[in-house]
């Protein structure tokens, strides 16, 4: 674990010397006194730091991957259990006999959750590294957005990323002159993007008569019921990003649906795009047909169960989550990767009573989850916002017209 935390911190320092650098570059730009050799200069350092930054983070994601819950570093000689099935049944069940000690109030447990207090004053039980991992793999199964967007695991409750945004590229300046200066290209604009962690909470409640259940159906319990609330809080963070896209096409027909997906987007981000709808806009889009009779909506044919639209697969939403906005359906296209970040603080804790929150006149228990992450729009033309109320079909064509 101590070597996670000191790749963590290295990737943070070289994260903010390539955010200073850049700022540097952005102020050099504007400086009229500044020379091309000051310039060639600090964008060699930027690169270097910008190369160091990914190397960090690329030594993070391996140790990450690598570690043994509960233990040191993979492979460390003081291990007292070499076996990892057992480390991490170990952890789980210290995690489950916390829980139970919090929910009946065992003065150990309490304590030791006072004293572990985060910086807003906020005493809980910690979830585990493993837990959460179960519980992001649950989240999956609930239509979550969070696999389409980039997340970004942060240990600071603030910061700042730069990110590069796609621009136009203009050609090389042709030159007449042989003894003519040139000029300078254009370079990529850099964005700077701060998020701010915030902190996201709900209430269960939890009938005493469970809290005599096994102890790996408590487990179950409250990874499925964690995994639900979050996806949903997760998911609505998300498309309030998503609603702020300024470019909103209206289509009506077969062919707005074509234009859409081969006009409004960068080729870059068309290769990697995918689409997202609600049960009623699929239901619409489903029905549509082509010149020749063929459904707009097709089949993955190694996955059967995948809608597509021209290869471009088709992700499907509950109304209740992605509303109409006055009868329209959505239809969101792009990259979510490329657009928004969610930085995830990774820090969900517990608490519970049965005495307050109308615990003690019902004989329940009430457990408080609170999540921590933010949600930041990095790139708006990585993706568009439409919407579509009726589609009408294609004008079919006959065999005569087309000499079939």
């Amino acid at each position: 674990m101590d070597n996670i935390n000191k790749l963590n911190d290295k990737w943070l320092t070289e994260g903010q010397k390539v955010t200073d650098l850049a700022s540097k570059l952005s102020a050099m730009a504007l400086d009229d006194k500044s020379t091309d050799d000051d310039f060639k200069k600090l964008t060699n350092e930027y690169n270097q730091a910008k190369a160091k930054r990914d190397q960090a983070k690329q030594a993070l994601d391996i140790a990450r991957a690598n570690q043994k819950p509960g233990n040191g570093e993979p492979g460390n000689p003081g291990n007292d259990n070499p076996n990892p099935i057992e480390d991490k049944q170990d952890e789980k069940m210290k995690f489950v006999n916390n829980f139970i000690g919090m929910v009946r109030n065992d003065p150990k447990v309490q304590n030791a959750m006072t004293s572990n207090a985060d910086g807003n004053g906020n005493a809980g039980l910690t979830i585990p590294f493993d837990q959460q991992t179960q519980i992001h793999t649950l989240r999956r199964q609930y239509a979550s957005l969070e696999p389409y967007v980039n997340v970004e695991n942060v240990s600071l409750p603030a910061g700042s990323r730069v990110y590069e945004k796609f621009s136009d590229i203009t050609p090389l300046v042709g030159l007449d002159d042989e003894m003519g200066k040139i000029g300078d290209n254009d370079d990529p604009a850099l964005t700077l993007i701060k998020y701010q962690i915030k902190r996201y909470a709900g209430i269960s409640t939890l009938s005493n008569t469970m809290l005599n259940d096994t102890k790996e159906n408590i487990l179950s319990w409250l990874n499925t019921w964690i995994a639900r609330k979050d996806t949903i809080t997760r998911n609505a963070k998300i498309l309030e990003v998503i609603g702020t896209q300024a470019k909103k096409p209206t289509m009506t027909k077969f062919d707005d649906v074509k234009d859409v997906m081969e006009t409004m987007l960068d080729p870059a981000i068309v290769s990697t795009a995918s689409i997202i709808t609600n049960v009623s806009g699929f239901n619409v889009l489903s029905k549509v047909k082509d010149a020749k009779g063929r459904y707009l909506i097709t089949q993955d044919v190694t996955q059967p169960t995948q809608k597509q639209i021209d290869g471009k697969n088709v992700i499907v939403i509950s109304d209740r989550w992605l509303k109409d906005n006055a009868g329209a359906h959505p239809f969101i296209y792009g990259d979510l990767s490329q657009g928004i970040t969610l930085f995830d603080r990774q820090q969900m804790s517990l608490l519970s009573t049965n005495i307050g929150a109308g615990a003690y006149e019902t004989d329940t228990t009430k457990i408080r989850v609170i999540d921590r992450f933010d949600v930041q729009g990095t790139d708006d033309g990585a993706y568009l916002v439409g919407s579509f109320k009726e589609m009408a079909d294609q004008v079919p064509v006959s065999p005569a017209a087309t000499g079939k």
